[in-house]
């Protein structure tokens, strides 16, 4: 196409004919790098898809990491100690860091926050569906830390290699955080598991079951039905295709619910020596759709609380804006 179009261009139309031909050489260039593995950094050129590829991808995490502290938060007047306490503060403070992180990696694409914190408040933008399903009973914080960041490393590891680097740095210190956040939330009913009484063992037990299968729905739909999967694959943004991460997943946490004595809501979860892997029954894949299409349980409620947070917190970004020209003015005095 390019070359029909060089022949065929009049005099006017030049510099569009030799910008048609330099892009295609940048490509050219761009596709080379993603094959030899190079990183690609902000201010590299890069096709108009892949970065709006990865603003979609990295906003969708950051907002996960946003509105995944509202879960958690809920609890953290009602921990029984003061050390679960404690350890709960911190973790959700480690998620609002992750997000902040993530935030000024999609900024690096040339967007800004205030449109990434709009297309969440408008329902734009999407957030990890697992975020949507409440918090019932204090055995939910250590299943969420055992499941839902156990499944959230198994999906970022990859990541640290993303061929995009601001967000491959950014994914470093996040997976580092994250494992603590897996380890204590074991931790948390192993100890009730063990220490704790018939009806604290059961209330871990309905908590594995209510969250086992939104865990597992993390990994997103089948490989072949995920639209976007191959692309970014190709452009070394995702690394492992979501199938062989949710087998992943399963696998690990398999022994891990037999070292804790739980048991795993999937009567057709069985090891199948053929495959050296589980073999695991249907996922219903309509509640993840429905769930991502606004209907969950807790949706409106998050997405509700997220912008009444942004609301509430206007005085604080007016008075920085004001500090801010303040002191430009007198620099400029």
């Amino acid at each position: 196409m390019y070359t029909q179009a060089m022949d065929t261009t009049a005099a006017g139309e030049a510099p569009k004919a030799r910008r048609s031909a330099e892009e295609m050489q940048l490509q050219e260039r761009f596709d080379a790098r993603i094959d030899a593995g190079d990183f690609i950094e902000a201010k590299d050129w890069m096709p108009e898809h892949y970065r709006k590829t990865l603003v979609r991808q990295i906003s969708q995490h950051a907002h996960s990491e946003i509105v995944g502290m509202l879960p958690e938060g809920n609890w953290i007047s009602r921990a029984p100690t003061l050390k679960r306490k404690a350890i709960l503060l911190a973790k959700v403070q480690d998620e609002g860091g992750h997000g902040l992180y993530l935030y000024a990696a999609a900024e690096t694409l040339g967007t800004s926050r205030d449109q990434l914190f709009d297309a969440l408040h408008t329902g734009r933008a999407k957030y990890s569906s697992i975020f949507n399903y409440p918090t019932l009973s204090w055995a939910d914080m250590g299943t969420i830390g055992w499941l839902v960041d156990g499944a959230a490393i198994m999906n970022q590891v990859p990541i640290c290699r993303c061929s995009y680097a601001p967000y491959a740095r950014a994914m470093i210190r996040i997976c580092r955080e994250e494992s603590f956040h897996q380890r204590q939330g074991f931790e948390a009913l192993l100890t009730m598991m063990t220490k704790g009484t018939a009806a604290q063992k059961a209330m871990v037990q309905d908590a594995v079951n209510r969250w086992w299968w939104p865990s597992i729905m993390m990994f997103g739909p089948p490989d072949d039905e995920s639209p976007n999967s191959a692309q970014s694959m190709r452009w070394g943004i995702k690394r492992v295709s979501n199938d062989e991460l949710r087998q992943r997943f399963i696998d690990a946490t398999v022994d891990q619910a037999k070292l804790l004595g739980v048991t795993l809501p999937d009567p057709d979860l069985k090891w199948n020596e053929a495959r050296q892997s589980h073999d695991f029954g249907v996922i219903d894949w309509s509640e993840f759709k429905r769930v991502i299409a606004g209907d969950g349980p807790c949706n409106r409620e998050r997405l509700a609380a997220r912008v009444k947070a942004w609301n509430d917190g206007a005085w604080v970004r007016d008075a920085a804006t004001a500090h801010a020209n303040k002191q430009t003015m007198k620099e400029a005095a």
